[in-house]
């Protein structure tokens, strides 16, 4: 089985077939318990996260109907079982969202280690589980809370594979990756670390240091603080290049 969550919730059933989930109450159950890893969910966790406000009289019973058609629905190897105060989701198969966390937490290890392009590799496999905003098509509570974590994640990920790139010469694809990050996150100073880290490495000192006071004047003006340590690192990198 696998069962995805990085995008809008799917399941695929061990016979190849799609898991019909039903509505959002019972993809928001589903999606609770595989983000409990293993550990039960209590009932008033599960209402909380189902009915926002008013709950209706038949709440327990329809908290057990949603579970009943989610055991059918999922098949084996699935277990899904009342315990504790609570339901408890086994999968019996691969869930994307701890497959992207091993794989980006070995890409980090193999960077560390001095294996950039092994470390690429993974960082790469981690990132090509993602189809879209998580959790996209569950209660708000839950995909609120799940979100920015999942999206810290995934940032991450993708500042380890454009570090991979560097590292391993491949400035080709890191200088976009990184000039992209860095649009889309203009106060992320890793990422802009890492665009002026390929710009000097591609022979672009000079580009390299405009992206440094850009960054400058945008914490300044929107924040009111000095660049960090990692980009006034990034800054003095490049200035010694230039240098030497």
């Amino acid at each position: 089985m696998e069962f995805r969550i990085l995008g809008p919730l799917a399941v695929s059933r061990a016979d190849g077939r799609p898991a019909a989930l039903g509505g959002r109450k019972p993809r928001t159950l589903l999606a609770a318990l595989l983000l409990a890893r293993g550990r039960v969910v209590p009932d008033g966790r599960l209402i909380s996260l189902l009915w926002d406000g008013v709950r209706p009289s038949t709440v327990d019973a329809q908290v057990c109907t949603y579970v009943s058609r989610l055991r059918t629905a999922l098949g084996r190897p699935a277990r899904l079982v009342r315990t504790g105060g609570g339901y408890l989701l086994t999968p019996g198969g691969i869930v994307d969202a701890e497959e992207f966390e091993r794989l980006a937490s070995s890409g980090h290890d193999e960077l560390r280690a001095g294996c950039p392009g092994r470390a690429a590799e993974l960082f790469r496999a981690a990132l090509a589980l993602w189809r879209g905003p998580v959790l996209a098509d569950v209660a708000e509570p839950l995909r609120a809370g799940e979100a920015a974590r999942f999206d810290e994640l995934r940032l991450a990920a993708l500042e380890g594979r454009i570090e991979a790139e560097i590292a391993s010469g491949d400035h080709l694809c890191a200088v976009p990756d990184a000039t992209a990050l860095v649009l889309d996150h203009p106060m992320r100073e890793r990422a802009r670390a890492l665009l002026m880290a390929a710009l000097c490495a591609s022979g672009r000192p000079a580009d390299a240091i405009a992206v440094y006071h850009r960054g400058r004047r945008l914490l300044d003006e929107r924040l009111g603080i000095a660049p960090g340590p990692t980009l006034r690192a990034a800054y003095q990198r490049v200035l010694d290049a230039q240098a030497g």
